[in-house]
């Protein structure tokens, strides 16, 4: 499971490092590809064959499904762990998440968003978790 936040620098080839306590959970491999808000998302092998599975089985007529597959998996790009536990972030990604040195990672349950420290910081700072709604809405969903 996937849970904390770990700041890692980007190395002079695009490597960065996966936390020790996470590298078993993607050491078959995993993919890269863009997230929301900014950021990237990381996702152990099994975790993206199942959502592969789901996009397969959204209906294509509708367009804004098929842009919505077409833009996740242009994007997606398979990933190995070296023996240091860093993989190399392709350029598009690098773009896509404005990376540059500090990246940061941020463990959710079955996966990984990766995100530059500053947009990290500005979604941080963002009013969105003191919206007032917030409560009714976790209430919403059981929470």
């Amino acid at each position: 499971m996937f849970i904390g936040e770990h700041h890692h620098n980007l190395d002079e080839k695009s490597r960065l490092q996966v936390p020790a306590k996470w590298r078993s959970e993607v050491a078959a491999g995993a993919v890269i590809a863009k997230g929301y808000d900014g950021s990237l998302t990381l996702y152990p092998l099994a975790a993206w064959e199942a959502i592969a599975a789901k996009l397969a089985a959204l209906p294509q007529s509708r367009p804004e499904v098929r842009a919505y597959v077409r833009q996740t998996l242009a994007s997606a790009v398979d990933v190995q762990l070296d023996a240091s536990g860093r993989f190399v972030v392709p350029p598009q990604a690098r773009e896509a998440a404005t990376l540059s040195k500090e990246a940061v990672l941020v463990g959710l349950i079955d996966h990984i968003e990766i995100w530059s420290a500053a947009a990290w910081k500005r979604a941080q700072e963002s009013d969105a978790m003191s919206h007032p709604e917030l409560a009714e809405t976790l209430e919403a969903f059981g929470l």
